[in-house]
């Protein structure tokens, strides 16, 4: 569990087998302690200079030749004074300098750690500090854009947006309820509270609705490739992937299970399932992959159906209805060995969209990386898009959502306005959920009531 106290804290900040490591310092005495270690810093150091100097250990042996920056809070990561030592990237000097400095008065940092105080002394929101493990994860143009949407604090101006609007609706009622015998008090008609209340349930819903290409986008969309056995369905995986992730055999029913693994095309990160065979079997076993395969169906985004033959009108009807709502490819495999037995459009009396690919020499594969890049539908964003990817965030904003409704309904029904307040509250909160931050307070409340209204001469 991380601390909260205010010690002061270090720990290596990159990670090991670099040219360069740099050892972190945070904390209250974070300068005087790196000045037992490093001559030449001192508390009086100015703020934001990198020094060259060397580093020493308890014996007054010279550990390592670096270049130490010092930070002064709040104008630091974390809000508090801050030293960097970047030394060299040996893990025998980097050991020696953090164990230097839990000598002179540090304590190991706590995984996350530096974060957290940077969130708990208001240098990140909640969001953002979650933003920073993503985007140190990102492994595509795709998530290191949301992830850093959300680290500049994206999501946060829009809740920000949308607090001061629900504020605004909250404080209109407390006057209806604190000044109602007051007839010569003008209140906003509820007519536009309504219609105020609609705009931010309209953008509260398009935020959770951003969260299925979001969440799609951060763990891969899902891609099935499905058809009976034998048709090279995991050949293509293993061209797809450019690497024997998946059994090949010319016998029947090889693949049991799925098997899954990742790719990146155009910057996207798609999840690539290859399935068991679809056919009648009396093998147990194999029928519990089959099962396995239409499962998979109900959860992949995109289908690829792999055929080596003009289907029959059942299997092509049991395909298109369990595929029904999703993007559906198909594509013929193996037409190096038939080449002059490709199939047509109209062979299935239906408009699809037909790939002609061979997965053993990998005729069509670029094509078909194509066909399935446009199938996921990305629209094109940037970092300054707000795109929820965090499951969290996701059902915040639903309940967020319910409770609105409950408002708009009760505003369409005359309902009295200290009922509508709560729920006002409730949604407030839940927005404030996802920053960490935000509650109304009844002094908030008041504060906006005289700063934005007038109550009277």
């Amino acid at each position: 569990m991380i601390k909260t106290d205010n010690d002061t804290i270090c720990a290596l900040a990159t990670g090991q087998g670099g040219a360069l490591n740099i050892v972190r310092i945070s904390g209250e005495n974070a300068i005087s302690i790196a000045s037992t270690i490093c001559k030449g810093i001192s508390v009086n150091t100015p703020a934001n200079t990198v020094h060259h100097t060397n580093i020493y250990d308890d014996k007054g042996n010279i550990i390592d030749d670096v270049m130490v920056s010092v930070f002064h809070g709040p104008h630091s990561y974390t809000g508090e004074d801050s030293v960097e030592i970047s030394c060299h990237g040996s893990r025998y000097i980097t050991t020696k300098i953090i164990e230097s400095l839990i000598l002179s008065g540090c304590r190991q940092a706590m995984p996350g750690e530096y974060t957290q105080r940077a969130f708990l002394n208001g240098k990140l929101s909640l969001e953002q500090a979650e933003a920073v493990a993503d985007l140190i994860a990102s492994t595509n143009a795709a998530t290191h854009k949301m992830a850093l949407s959300q680290l500049r604090g994206n999501v946060s101006s829009e809740l920000v947006m949308l607090r001061e609007q629900l504020l605004k609706i909250t404080s209109l009622l407390e006057l209806e309820l604190d000044f109602s015998d007051h007839e010569d008090i003008e209140f906003a008609d509820r007519s536009e509270l309504l219609a105020l209340a609609n705009i931010i349930d309209k953008r509260i819903l398009t935020l959770a609705h951003s969260f299925e290409t979001g969440n799609a986008l951060k763990r891969g969309i899902p891609v099935a490739i499905i058809g009976k056995t034998n048709v090279g369905k995991s050949t293509l995986l293993n061209r797809l992937l450019k690497d024997e992730r998946a059994i090949v055999s010319d016998i029947h029913g090889t693949t049991r299970d799925t098997i899954e693994d990742i790719m990146d095309i155009n910057g996207v990160q798609f999840r690539f399932i290859d399935t068991a065979g679809i056919r009648q079997t009396s093998d147990e076993v194999e029928q519990i992959g089959i099962d396995r395969t239409y499962q998979t169906i109900d959860k992949a985004r995109i289908i690829l159906w792999v055929i080596d033959s003009l289907p029959s009108q059942e299997e092509l009807c049991d395909i298109l209805k369990r595929t029904q709502d999703k993007t559906l490819l198909i594509l013929q495999n193996k037409i190096d060995k038939c080449p002059n037995n490709i199939l047509k459009i109209e062979d299935f009396q239906k408009d699809f969209t037909t790939i002609q690919v061979s997965a053993k020499n990998g005729t069509g594969i670029s094509s078909l990386e194509e066909s399935i890049f446009r199938s996921a539908n990305i629209q094109e964003f940037t970092e300054n898009d707000i795109i929820i990817t965090s499951v969290r965030h996701y059902d915040a904003l639903l309940r967020a959502h319910d409770n609105l409704t409950r408002v708009i309904e009760s505003l369409e029904n005359g309902i009295s306005g200290d009922l509508i307040s709560e729920d006002l509250r409730l949604v407030i909160s839940q927005l404030s959920e996802i920053t960490g931050n935000g509650i109304i307070t009844p002094d908030e409340v008041l504060g906006n009531i005289f700063k934005n209204f007038c109550i009277g001469k």
